[in-house]
């Protein structure tokens, strides 16, 4: 029976990609890539010539039912993003939750993502922690840094470099300034770095420091 492949790619050093992933990629039917400009030059340097579609952000309400019946009819479809695994901050959950629906049977392969590396490397603890992905931007977000102020394990964020220093300082506002954080940046990539600290040690280092690269800021709980 064909299903549907999650398949993560290397976050950085191409070298992460599994030889399993690798394996399906070359074996199944179709790729649906988050962009195929991205995911062409992964494939290329593995020799996978697999056709590939597009699936992103912006079309895959549209696209869930028809690459649901493709599957039905015969199709083995295997799901990548940008790096990382695909529905953790990426496009993919649509698909899965459709195809479980369906009947479909979902294979999720193991493999990179962001947080897990810059948990481990925060010094926090991590036997219990609570992932939440990109804050809102506007709506809501103040709401939700109320209510993780009185969060007691550790916090995982993603963040874009133009947005950190904000983020940084509202996290100040609402977990006081004293709270010990780490901030990764291009982690497994040549520039990858963690900065370690409190909340006003990290903002003071990141007003020195230009932020640059693609951040996962990992924050203790409330004692």
């Amino acid at each position: 029976m064909s299903k549907l492949y999650i398949v993560p790619t290397p976050i950085g050093n191409l070298e992460d990609i599994t030889l399993r992933a690798i394996s399906v990629l070359k074996e199944v039917d179709l790729i649906l890539a988050e962009d195929t400009r991205t995911s062409g030059k992964l494939l290329k340097h593995l020799n996978v010539q697999t056709h590939m579609q597009s699936h992103h952000m912006h079309n895959e309400h549209k696209m869930v039912e028809g690459i649901c019946q493709k599957i039905l009819s015969g199709t083995s479809v295997a799901l990548i993003s940008d790096a990382g695994t695909p529905a953790i901050s990426d496009p993919g959950f649509l698909l899965t939750r459709s195809c479980i629906e369906k009947g479909i049977e979902v294979d999720c392969l193991p493999g990179a993502t962001a947080f897990v590396p810059a948990i481990v490397n925060s010094g926090l603890p991590n036997d219990k922690f609570v992932f939440e992905g990109f804050l809102p931007v506007k709506k809501g977000r103040q709401t939700r840094l109320k209510f993780l102020a009185e969060e007691t394990r550790t916090m995982v964020f993603y963040e874009s470099p133009h947005k950190l220093l904000k983020t940084l300082n509202d996290f100040s506002t609402y977990f006081e300034e004293e709270r010990q954080a780490s901030v990764s940046r291009e982690i497994t990539k040549l520039h990858e770095e963690t900065v370690r600290g409190t909340l006003k040690e990290l903002i003071q280092h990141f007003e020195e420091t230009a932020p640059r690269g693609e951040f996962v800021l990992v924050v203790a709980g409330k004692k």
